[in-house]
């Protein structure tokens, strides 16, 4: 018996056809009676990127693949390699390519830096403002390139060819819904926009963008 249906629920780092293409590689792994018992018996395919994932047997022929990825907020830069961190800080995964739409951190001060250890920061709370921000980006549907914290915790956006000074971590959905409103007239333009003096209560507010060659 041959498993002829497969359906991939839970992923959004790889297409349908990339997962069935590691967890299925040949007839072999599609038999029936060979997937259960190793699904049962074996450890798990290990995915990038990916936690875990579970095989539903629908039927003798239909299977659904659930995928749980793992969470990952920012990466570093570090020898030559990316480190990717979830909301606490945990560094999930080590790749020699970038992810799209996971922005990097610049900025941090940390030491040396273990697989499936926490980024050893001096300052732990800066994994919430992270966490934060890029889910306020996400929100808002905004992709940036890299995030920069400097020793005093602000930060400053990189966008393309135009960078976002955010300042401290006050008022950050008022910030970034500010921008996603200003992203059409900065179209094609270089530059820095200052949004650190935003104020809820001004309802005519002005900002300054400082252009570059």
């Amino acid at each position: 018996m041959k498993i002829t249906t497969i359906t991939v629920t839970g992923n959004e780092r790889y297409s349908d056809e990339q997962i069935v293409q590691m967890l299925f590689p040949d007839s072999v792994s599609r038999n029936t009676g060979f997937c259960y018992l190793k699904d049962h018996v074996k450890e798990h395919v290990a995915i990038p990127f990916v936690e875990d994932y579970e095989i539903v047997f629908k039927s003798l022929t239909e299977v659904e693949v659930i995928i749980y990825e793992k969470s990952v907020v920012g990466y570093v830069s570090y020898m030559s390699s990316y480190m990717y961190f979830d909301k606490d800080g945990i560094i999930v995964e080590s790749a020699n390519q970038r992810l799209p739409g996971i922005p990097q951190i610049t900025g941090l001060k940390f030491g040396h830096i273990v697989l499936y250890q926490k980024l050893p920061v001096e300052s732990e709370e800066i994994f919430q403002e992270i966490l934060n921000l890029t889910q306020i980006l996400s929100i808002y549907e905004l992709s940036v390139d890299r995030i920069q914290y400097n020793s005093f915790g602000e930060a400053t956006l990189y966008m393309g060819d135009i960078e976002v000074s955010l300042g401290n971590n006050s008022s950050l959905n008022g910030k970034i819904a500010e921008l996603c409103d200003m992203l059409p007239q900065l179209e094609g333009l270089k530059g820095t926009l200052k949004l650190e003096q935003y104020d809820d209560t001004n309802a005519n507010p002005m900002y300054s963008f400082i252009p570059r060659e």
